[in-house]
């Protein structure tokens, strides 16, 4: 997402010639999309990006339950208080 966000700004610098990267090839203006390209790529394919979505997902779904185990008075899994 940085690369995606740097490019963005670069060609907006460029486009508009704002700064040192009006003076920049444009190739060097579209690295970090190329870059971008590369990394979802590569986060694709090692399966980066399904384990994060895990992750997020799991870590939602514990929240979930602490929440309602606490409405409910109950202890919940990661309190150290005894229960009465």
């Amino acid at each position: 997402m940085w690369f995606l966000m740097l490019g963005l700004l670069g060609v907006a610098l460029k486009y508009f010639e704002i700064g040192f990267v009006a003076t920049l090839s444009w190739w060097i203006v579209l690295i970090p999309f190329a870059l971008a390209v590369a990394w979802w790529s590569w986060a694709d394919a090692s399966g980066y990006t399904k384990r994060k979505v895990v992750e997020k997902e799991n870590q939602r779904r514990q929240d979930r339950i602490d929440r309602q185990r606490s409405n409910l008075g109950l202890l919940t899994s990661r309190s150290n208080r005894k229960r009465r």
